[in-house]
């Protein structure tokens, strides 16, 4: 699109997907144009508070608008998958947060549907644009860490209390924050995974989806790559504060993701015979930088704070419980906004969120037939 007209951004879905429309509002270069839900009260105090002209109750009505460039999905994960098909067939460019879909068709269905459109698509991962994942890419790339010879990453979560869709999700379905780093770090794609289940949730959780486990376990391949990686995955029944973390071992350097919120990660060395390290120096506490300074002026600030720290407003629970997403929110917004206007690609683009979701619903095909591999799709 032209360069010289501002994107017209609408919203849908008003609960996590609030925490992005300061972040539109001030870009340079966007409109945040519309929102919509399905409740009309919600949707008027929200447009009232944001004064925001053009709302709908109804996405395939918002979809006829022509004024829209681009729609933002954040609505429960089972509509992810037709929410992006329509808006990609209305001809709109399409951010939708995680997961891309719930099934291997789903999502080669909306691989299809972004190629016969030609516009953008692109997973709102959060976790690749973290500033923990930023620094250790950072590090990765100036050589800091050598070689890189295993990753890992853990996404451990209580969702009791949460929205009814959530109740007995089997953990893999929802692994792109573990996942995601693993590869986007290689700049490859998963090629195999196997996976493992453990444990046992609540009789009365286990109906809605079928599966019984409360963690699984996954490690997968990765094409044309020596490395693999592994990711752990819970949702219910398993005590653990919140964590999404990364870990990632190299030659030289190691970093692992702390432990505990408000914690520093921390930084092993490799000892050598020309520059040996006493034991105890092999590990030290690491700050890690902020990113914002990537970003356009006007949205920098959204890097260290919720969008609703200077007024009133409940901050969402994901955003809460996730320590605020690393800082991700805006990066998200300028990488999607970006890929719009033509100046870099996606990140993820269609293939890459279609091959980092099925990671995870492949595992969990593995997870519930004893372990076995299974090969991830390619489009």
């Amino acid at each position: 699109m032209a360069s010289d007209q501002p994107i017209r951004v609408a919203i849908i879905g008003l609960g996590f997907g609030a925490e992005f429309i300061p972040i539109y509002q001030n870009y340079p270069g966007a409109e945040m144009y519309a929102i919509c839900r399905r409740d009309q009260k919600g949707l008027d105090e929200c447009g009232d508070r944001y004064k925001i002209k053009a709302r709908y109750t109804d996405y395939r009505e918002m979809l006829k608008d022509p004024a829209i460039d681009a729609v933002h999905i954040n609505s429960p994960i089972p509509d992810h998958a037709w929410m992006s098909i329509e808006a990609l067939q209305a001809g709109k460019h399409v951010a939708c947060t995680v997961p891309m879909g719930t099934s291997v068709d789903e999502c080669r269905q909306i691989v299809e549907a972004q190629r016969k459109s030609g516009k953008v698509y692109m997973m709102m991962e959060t976790v690749v644009y973290s500033r923990e994942y930023l620094f250790v890419k950072e590090l990765y790339e100036k050589g800091e860490l050598g070689r890189l010879q295993f990753l890992r990453g853990s996404h451990q979560q209580d969702m009791d209390g949460w929205p009814d869709y959530w109740p007995g999700l089997p953990p893999m379905w929802y692994a792109t924050h573990c996942v995601s780093p693993c590869l986007a770090i290689l700049g490859k794609h998963a090629e195999s995974v196997v996976c493992h289940g453990s444990g046992r949730i609540r009789e009365e959780l286990i109906g809605r989806y079928g599966s019984p486990f409360a963690i699984e376990t996954a490690t997968f391949t990765i094409k044309d790559s020596d490395v693999v990686a592994e990711v752990t995955r819970s949702l219910f029944d398993t005590a653990r504060q919140y964590r999404e973390s990364f870990d990632a071992y190299g030659s030289k350097k190691s970093f692992e993701w702390q432990q505990v919120e408000g914690e520093e990660p921390v930084i092993h060395v490799k000892s050598t015979p020309e520059h040996p390290v006493a034991e105890p120096e092999i590990p030290r506490r690491t700050a890690v930088p902020d990113y914002g300074r990537l970003l356009p002026g006007p949205i920098q600030r959204f890097t260290t704070k919720g969008v609703y720290s200077e007024d009133e407003g409940e901050q969402h629970l994901s955003f809460t419980q996730g320590g605020g997403h690393g800082g991700s929110h805006p990066h998200l917004v300028h990488a999607f906004l970006s890929a719009v206007r033509g100046e870099r690609p996606a990140l993820p683009d269609a293939e890459t969120s279609a091959n980092w979701t099925m990671v995870g619903l492949c595992a969990h095909e593995s997870a519930m037939n004893g372990g076995k591999r299974v090969p991830i799709p390619t489009f």
